[in-house]
């Protein structure tokens, strides 16, 4: 049978893909980043009180980042499926492990909005109780975003390898994903094992990472796939 052509798939997946990066912008730095004091839960709390609309909007925005990762599984599994399907499907196994740690995370995220609101039962409990427990409760989503991201990071390793062995996508943008799948693995290992020297690898462990995925998403999007190359690997 004719094997149909991949680049709706690579359009459809490098789109959902920015829309993947901006969501995760949105959430990690335009809210958590500005609402959050780092060691401060009074302050913290303020600021979550302050713009409610706002901490909800993040959430939102993380649920999208994750449904539309699962469409983006299923086109980048099409795609580097007839260079390995065993390889491939691990892919899409390991991504389907993060997206669900992940997402079940996000529940930590609406324990702020629990605590610091207003109903009767939270009366028994002094203010500061309920600051302290609800910036504990966004700690713990950060620990559970750097543990769904170590599976994210093997993720990265093989589909680069993949990347590199196609031919029908770049090479380079291949190492880069396997570049970002390292730095993955060492933003989560230092997360949990030397916490004060991860706040400090942070941004520069993490930048390579966004490059390399932001490269991809642009790649799938505005040049697709060699279409003749992709096919060879199909038929093959």
């Amino acid at each position: 049978m004719p094997q149909p052509s991949p680049q709706p798939f690579a359009r459809f997946g490098g789109l959902l893909y920015l829309v993947i990066i901006v969501a995760g912008l949105i959430g990690e730095m335009a809210v958590r980043g500005t609402l959050v004091v780092s060691g401060d839960p009074v302050a913290t709390a303020g600021r979550i009180l302050a713009a409610p609309q706002l901490w909800r909007i993040g959430i939102a925005a993380d649920l999208l980042m994750h449904v539309c990762d699962i469409f983006v599984m299923w086109a980048i599994y099409v795609l580097l499926r007839p260079v390995s399907r065993r390889l491939a499907l691990l892919v899409l196994l390991l991504n389907l492990i993060q997206t669900a740690v992940l997402v079940a995370n996000k529940l930590l995220l609406l324990v702020p909005m629990l605590l610091l609101g207003d109903a009767p039962y939270l009366h028994g409990m002094a203010i500061a109780q309920l600051q302290i427990l609800s910036y504990l409760a966004i700690r713990m989503h950060a620990y559970g975003f750097g543990i769904g991201l170590v599976f994210f990071g093997f993720v990265c390793l093989i589909e680069g390898h993949l990347i590199r062995r196609s031919r029908f996508l770049p090479w380079m943008i291949g190492i880069a994903m396997q570049v970002a799948g390292v730095c993955y693995l060492v933003n989560s290992i230092t997360l949990l094992l030397a916490p004060q020297l991860e706040a400090q690898l942070f941004p520069a462990v993490l930048l390579p990472a966004f490059v390399a995925e932001l490269s991809f998403a642009l790649w799938l999007l505005v040049k697709g796939v060699d279409g003749e190359r992709w096919m060879a690997w199909a038929a093959a």
